[in-house]
């Protein structure tokens, strides 16, 4: 990881931690967000606002990952793990593979939603989580 790369992820933990603390995303917040990912950051708030974002939490175990909305008209959902992993082909084609990308548009959906409670919340047995998990 180059160290322009290191610092442009720095910064979006900074800025993700104040919007969490703040419960809201100012227009400055969101002003540097996309300056650092650009149009993924303007399709990320165009799928938190239509509510594209729930969070299955596994119980008794309290983990959890995200299921976020594509914007195709096929409206596929994807498993997402905000800071790691998104199994979009644009994760592993820009993210991953060109590295043209920090983060693909889901994982800075789930991010933002998260931070500001604009997700909706769905609780499973630990056995369906895990079920999710396999399907990877």
């Amino acid at each position: 990881m180059s160290a322009a790369t290191s610092f442009s992820l720095a910064v979006a933990d900074a800025v993700w931690a104040e919007i969490k603390s703040a419960g809201q995303a100012s227009d400055e917040h969101l002003s540097i967000l996309e300056t650092l990912f650009g149009k993924n950051m303007l399709r990320a708030c165009k799928i938190v606002d239509e509510r594209g974002v729930r969070r299955v939490t596994g119980a008794p175990s309290g983990r959890s990952l995200f299921l976020v909305m594509g914007e195709s008209k096929r409206k596929e959902e994807y498993l997402c793990f905000p800071e790691h992993l998104c199994t979009c082909y644009s994760f592993f084609y820009d993210v991953v593979g060109r590295g043209e990308q920090l983060s693909c548009k889901h994982q800075l959906a789930a991010r933002l939603a998260e931070a500001v409670g604009e997700h909706q919340e769905i609780e499973v047995k630990d056995e369906e989580l895990a079920d999710m998990l396999a399907k990877l």
